[in-house]
């Protein structure tokens, strides 16, 4: 991967082939995770993400419920 210059920000160069592989398509959102060797790259799944929140949600309001079917 490359970087180069974007205005006046850089941006990174992602070869065709890691495009394709990922399902990548112009405008996604990609987060850079950092590990031991570096900055690991992921794109961002917003149906993942709500349906993430509405389980951190609903996991709140039905936190003593949850707790007693637990026990």
């Amino acid at each position: 991967m490359k970087l180069r210059k974007v205005g006046g920000s850089l941006g990174i160069i992602i070869p065709k082939e890691e495009i394709e592989r990922m399902h990548l398509k112009e405008g996604d959102e990609l987060f850079g995770l950092p590990d031991d060797d570096g900055l690991r790259l992921q794109a961002r799944d917003p149906v993942f993400e709500r349906k993430l929140k509405a389980f951190e949600n609903t996991r709140r309001q039905f936190r003593n419920a949850l707790r007693e079917l637990a026990k």
